[in-house]
Parts: structure tokens; sequence; C-alpha cells
């Protein structure tokens, strides 16, 4: 019987990694189903650059690609500078200039983590009447 107590205990320990593993998967699907659309963009975001530090190409190209693709053309000169930015971030990657890729998708998250954080703070001020019609946060 203590033959078996090596492998039990290994068979205890990948089981153990698994649980772990399959939360935090089922944790990562729950946030992304509840995600606002902005927030999804903020962690395409991190996805992106993300792989960009670990110089994952593939990992790297399929994230700014969904950013590319996810684009709303009826915004056209917003939709189509962003589309400049993400081509070149993906010339960026191509030439192993990892760097420089990820460098401006930091920025470019920056900008959409602050709108996020605006426009989820202007979602909760109230306005009430007063003499000097100052918004007051709830």
């Amino acid at each position: 019987m203590t033959i078996y107590t090596g492998i039990e205990e290994n068979r205890f320990r990948s089981s153990t990694m698994y649980q772990a593993a399959y939360r935090n998967q089922e944790y990562r699907q729950q946030d992304v189903m509840g995600a606002s659309p902005i927030r999804l963009v903020v962690m395409a975001y991190d996805l992106a650059i993300r792989a960009c530090e670990q110089e994952d190409f593939e990992k790297a190209t399929r994230a700014i690609s969904v950013l590319r693709d996810a684009l709303d053309f009826d915004h056209t000169e917003v939709a189509v500078g962003l589309f400049r930015l993400y081509q070149w971030c993906l010339d960026c990657l191509r030439k192993g200039d990892y760097a420089t890729a990820g460098s401006t998708l930091r920025e470019l998250r920056e900008a959409w983590y602050t709108a996020e954080q605006r426009m989820s703070g202007a979602g909760r001020a109230v306005v009430e009447p007063s003499f000097k019609g100052i918004a007051r946060p709830v």
C-alpha cells in the first residue's frame, strides 16, 4: 500500500491543480460575461499588453485583431484612427518590436481606462435642485 501513496499524492495534486484552474477559468468567464463593453475593451488591451511583454506573437496578434475587428465604423474618424494604430502595432509585432507595440497599447489602454472611470463616475452623480446647480455624488 505504501507504493501507491506517491501515486495517489500525485493524483491529489493534479486534481487540486485542475480544480483551481477550473475555478479561475470560471471566475474569468463570469468577469467577462458581466463586463460592460468598455470594460471588455480594457481587458482586451490588458491581454495584448501582457502578450507583448511576454513576446508572444500569436496572443498579441489575436488580441490586437479583436480590438481592430470590434471597431464601430459608424464613428468613422475615430475608428479609422484606431484601425491605423492597430495595424501599425501588428506591423511592429511582425518586425519583432514588441516594446513599441506594447508602449502604444499601454497609452491607448490608459485612455480607455480613463474614459471608463469617467463614465462610471458620471453614473453616480445626481443633480439636485439648488441655487448653485452643483452635482453632488450619492
